[in-house]
């Protein structure tokens, strides 16, 4: 009920966004950049929540890996771009992605889940394709690993800096004005490594222990179109404006940035036209619903960091602005798992099972309860196997494949259950027909019974359509 309000209200004010952009004509909203004198204060009043490290205060070893990672990823044809779904219609991402994380877990954005590419955990039998992808997620393990120390640092700096109530000075004053220097940056790691904060470290944990990183990879060179970002005018953007979905509330999420640049591609050159350097790779930030403060176009180098802490996602909204070398990133977040994982799917197929019995002569299989409550938790269970799980998974084709055969055997065992499940919807059918059936009884279980199977015959056609 809250989400739906919550979305209701995103949509009137969207709506209302619109309708004053369409009063301004053809103007466009202000934005800045580091070259913009503005641009430090902006980002410190507005953006505090948005910290970026440069390059060089991540470890020369740790980045050497990474690369090495990105790279085999794309050699072994393991990034896929998604058929997601938006306002009823499907689309192609222009962005190649790859789910890699926690065994079992899965991420679902725009109507689509995706399924890890299980990181190497200890006590998990991963077989993977070649050595060389074992490799390259063992690296984004590593990564995600220090990507959580990041944070915690970050926000137990900024958490120092509320108690004080110092509301005018943040994380990013003692990191330094980007548009002054990006060369300093990451000293406040160094800073802030021994300052604790015990009350809150579990709720700090919580928000910063990412059980999974999408990665993304596209050359905009490839792209033949790319939709021009619509409200400050920065130019062609390889991800539109958006919140980051399906994550644990006021979580940290982390983005580590690759970029495979070359000597002609650099911002030392001068620029003639006011904005952000289309040639490099920008994160665009914005204040949600907001078209009185300016836009923030921040520049990705290789191997730049840059993290969203607490409710930043929520209140804020992001893009990535496109430049000219292909890209890649690893976007590390706190997926909310609590109906996402394989461990949740499976036990709800051992509840619906629940009502299931058979007997011991015959054989035969029945339904322990008709009434409506359990019928409707089964089937409901029934639709989230077959809908959000099995249709999900093969719609994919066979893309994991390339990687590992770790959902295989977790996929046959759902089948198996689906087909318990439909045996249990036969059943329902044939009690409902009989007669000595006490007449309320039987119309509660049927009405319900009905509302359920309508539901799942209008997703099947939509899946079959797709």
């Amino acid at each position: 009920g809250g989400t739906m309000k919550r979305r209701a209200g995103e949509r009137e004010k969207e709506l209302k966004k619109k309708k004053l952009l369409e009063e301004l004509g053809e103007s466009r909203l202000p934005y800045l950049t580091p070259a913009d004198a503005d641009f430090h204060q902006l980002w410190k009043s507005k953006y505090s929540k948005l910290i970026f490290r440069k390059s060089d205060t991540v470890p020369e070893e740790l980045r050497q890996m990474v690369q090495e990672s990105f790279l085999t990823l794309r050699e072994h044809n393991c990034f896929f771009q998604d058929l997601v779904r938006i306002k009823g219609k499907d689309f192609l991402t222009p962005v190649s992605r790859i789910l890699i994380g926690n065994p079992g877990c899965t991420y679902k954005y725009l109507n689509t889940r995706l399924f890890t590419l299980p990181w190497p955990t200890e006590g998990y039998d991963i077989k993977y394709c070649s050595p060389q992808i074992h490799d390259a997620c063992k690296a984004l393990m590593r990564l995600n690993d220090y990507l959580h120390i990041e944070a915690v640092k970050a926000l137990r700096g900024q958490n120092l800096f509320e108690t004080k109530e110092i509301k005018d000075t943040t994380v990013m004053d003692r990191e330094q004005s980007l548009g002054t220097s990006l060369t300093e940056q990451g000293s406040v790691s160094k800073d802030q490594s021994s300052v604790c904060v015990p009350e809150d470290d579990g709720s700090l944990k919580n928000r910063t222990s990412y059980n999974l990183t999408l990665l993304n990879y596209m050359d905009p060179l490839q792209m033949l179109y790319l939709k021009q970002e619509p409200y400050f005018g920065m130019g062609s953007m390889a991800v539109s404006w958006h919140h980051d979905e399906n994550l644990v509330e006021r979580s940290t999420v982390a983005v580590y940035n690759y970029s495979c640049e070359d000597s002609a591609i650099h911002e030392s050159h001068e620029q003639e036209l006011k904005g952000r350097d289309p040639a490099v790779w920008h994160v665009g930030l914005k204040v949600a619903w907001d078209i009185e403060t300016p836009g923030l176009a921040l520049p990705l180098h290789q191997g730049d960091i840059y993290l969203m802490l607490d409710d930043l996602n929520m209140t804020h909204q992001h893009c990535v602005l496109a430049g000219l070398s292909p890209r890649f990133s690893s976007t590390h977040r706190v997926a909310d798992c609590s109906r996402g994982t394989l461990e949740y799917i499976l036990g709800q197929c051992e509840l619906a099972l629940q009502n299931l019995q058979t007997d011991s002569d015959s054989m035969a299989l029945s339904l322990k309860s008709l009434e409506a409550a359990v019928v409707k938790q089964v089937e409901e269970i029934h639709n989230e196997v077959e809908f959000e799980w099995l249709r999900q998974f093969w719609f994919q084709g066979k893309r994991y494949l390339k990687c590992t055969d770790w959902w295989l055997k977790p996929m046959a065992k759902l089948e198996e259950f689906w087909r318990k499940l439909e045996i249990m919807t036969s059943l329902v059918l044939s009690e409902v027909r009989k007669e000595q059936q006490i007449e309320e009884q039987r119309h509660e279980t049927i009405s319900c019974f009905l509302l359920l199977l309508k539901e799942r015959q209008k997703l099947r056609k939509e899946w079959t359509a797709r």
